[in-house]
């Protein structure tokens, strides 16, 4: 069972808030009231009287203490900076399992919470980006995966691994080797648009397919994992419920935001692994 932190988050700010302001407008005068009345009718003031009579309820006391936190939380979280932990290798070289990254929430435009309605038009993705983005299948689920093709593109993927936009093939430079799934994998150096950044390719028998091409409705998206034989990405996405044309492509709508940084790695969180930093820096 997926949690809606964001709407959790929002019903807990909207409920702190309230208690605050029931306190300001109604239980505040009261306590003031009983107060006066307390030092009016005696002649000497027991100090420990005062102190019961100008004392917050629990809930009010509680409910005024979270209220700036949260509300602090929610603006930093909903409309600046957002951290999300990398769970699988998709983005491998440029982001591995583990990663604690952090998105930026308005590079690319201002929405509301919960709603997600966009109220401020900032800038849109462009091709090189790596973006978070709710699943289009199931909204519920982030995942995060390199902007491809922009609207209005032509994207080609080859039975060969080569990746073509608009009949162009992107650029492409071998930088090595490493141990793959089924022997070795090449890494490559790839140029999107101004974006220069590190793919990877499995070699061999790795799921060879024949070439597919898609062309990117407008106000969608075709992203794709740098790890690119073990992404899960517009290639392979199919849903009942969503048209044909639209399979794969991710809205503007399900945008979170870019991903611009690494703070700290932590693969396996026990306490007999640690935590490491030697992973921080930008994102390319």
């Amino acid at each position: 069972m997926s949690i809606n932190f964001p709407l959790l988050l929002v019903i807990a700010v909207a409920v702190c808030g309230a208690l605050a302001l029931a306190d300001l407008l109604f239980f505040a005068p009261r306590r003031r009231a009983a107060i006066q009345a307390y030092e009016g009718r005696t002649g000497s003031i027991d100090q420990s009287t005062l102190e019961a009579l100008n004392k917050e309820p629990l809930l009010i006391e509680y409910g005024k203490s979270f209220f700036p936190v949260l509300a602090i939380v929610l603006v930093l979280r909903s409309f600046l900076i957002e951290p999300f932990q990398i769970p699988s290798g998709s983005m491998i070289p440029t982001l591995e399992v583990g990663d604690f990254i952090l998105v930026n929430k308005f590079a690319y435009g201002i929405r509301l919470p919960v709603v997600d309605t966009k109220v401020i038009e900032v800038s849109d993705p462009k091709r090189g980006d790596v973006m978070v983005f709710r699943y289009p299948s199931d909204p519920n689920i982030n995942y995060i995966k390199r902007v491809i093709g922009l609207p209005g593109d032509k994207v080609r993927y080859s039975s060969d691994k080569r990746l073509f936009i608009n009949d162009t093939p992107v650029a492409e430079t071998l930088i090595g080797e490493e141990p793959g799934s089924l022997g070795s994998a090449r890494l490559f150096e790839e140029k999107l648009g101004e974006a220069e950044h590190l793919i990877r390719k499995e070699m061999g028998r790795y799921r060879i397919e024949p070439d597919r091409e898609w062309t990117v409705p407008a106000g969608h998206y075709f992203m794709m994992g740098d790890n690119r034989d073990n992404s899960n990405d517009s290639r392979y996405w199919q849903d009942a419920h969503i048209p044909a044309d639209l399979a794969g492509m991710v809205p503007d709508h399900n945008i979170v935001g870019k991903a611009f940084a690494v703070w700290m790695s932590w693969p396996d969180p026990k306490l007999s692994n640690l935590p490491h930093f030697s992973r921080v820096g930008l994102i390319h």
